[in-house]
């Protein structure tokens, strides 16, 4: 068996969820996860973890940024702020005219670029006294979510044709694309929802190089040596390995989030202790 990360192309259609399924299935494989959702209507990078090794790691890689291709389409909104929604047409203020391209990258600019005050969507997975927000949004009831502080830090107009709109957005871990897509058309009196989402990276892993869920196999899984090459490294002794496993602390000067390793395979994640020694924050 082979730990490591799976990049993954998800249609249309099905759920993250769904996606992790398929690659179990695929790979006779139940220790499969998955780096960050993606809504069922949009497509993209699903950066995937296989095996309880590589499962561990997960949680170093949780502040990746993000690229999307976001269509915008203004003129109308929708409740759950996307095509999945109950679409409606906006009540456009008389007088008004569609705003040139050039006017809109300005306000994307001044009002959505760097770190900003979101809203999530009240259709959302975020949990709202032990329930998800989108179950009570379902259910009729009213879900007041607070802002929250996430970071664009790119966000281009790549093409435009009124009601039509495409980004390219470089954005933090957190951010909604369907917030942004309701925010702009507020800020442009005329209303907008996000009509269609891919996700073409994740960190430094690229779309490009992903397979759909059914078209994988073993030997597409990153190693974890090659997805853990950047993070500072410590090399074990069966004396070290013996000390880990037991909880005891080793004399080591670490930077945090070192990772230990011992013939070839990752151990332990490592931080500093007080003292000048090391010890495990995760052992593999």
């Amino acid at each position: 068996m082979r730990h490591g990360f799976l990049l993954v192309d998800k249609p249309a259609g099905i759920t993250s969820h769904d996606a992790v399924s398929i690659v179990r299935r695929v790979l006779h494989e139940r220790s499969v996860g998955h780096l960050g959702t993606l809504d069922p209507a949009a497509t993209g990078l699903l950066v995937m973890a296989v095996g309880k090794k590589a499962l561990k790691v997960v949680q170093l890689f949780t502040k990746l940024t993000k690229e999307y291709e976001a269509g915008v389409f203004l003129g109308k909104v929708s409740s759950t702020y996307d095509s999945e929604g109950t679409i409606e047409f906006f009540d456009i203020p008389m007088g008004w005219n569609p705003p040139e391209q050039a006017s809109i990258q300005r306000e994307i600019a001044d009002r959505f670029t760097g770190k900003i005050a979101q809203v999530p969507p009240a259709f959302s997975a975020i949990s709202v006294g032990g329930v998800r927000a989108h179950r009570k949004a379902r259910a009729g009831l009213n879900v007041d979510l607070p802002p929250r502080e996430v970071e664009i830090k790119r966000c281009k107009i790549t093409l435009y044709d009124y009601p039509k709109l495409t980004l390219s957005v470089l954005c933090g871990s957190g951010t909604y694309i369907r917030s942004l897509a309701h925010d702009l058309g507020r800020v442009l009196r005329c209303g907008a929802y996000l009509s269609s989402l891919r996700r073409t990276k994740v960190g430094d892993w690229s779309v490009a190089d992903a397979k759909e869920p059914g078209d994988i196999g073993w030997t597409d899984v990153l190693p974890l040596k090659d997805v853990l090459k950047d993070f500072p490294r410590r090399d074990l002794t069966d004396a070290d390995v013996e000390d880990i496993r037991c909880g005891r602390n080793i004399e080591a000067s670490i930077e945090p989030d070192t990772i230990a390793w011992h013939e070839y395979l990752p151990v332990a994640i490592l931080v500093p202790a007080e003292d000048g020694s090391a010890h495990a924050r995760k052992v593999f």
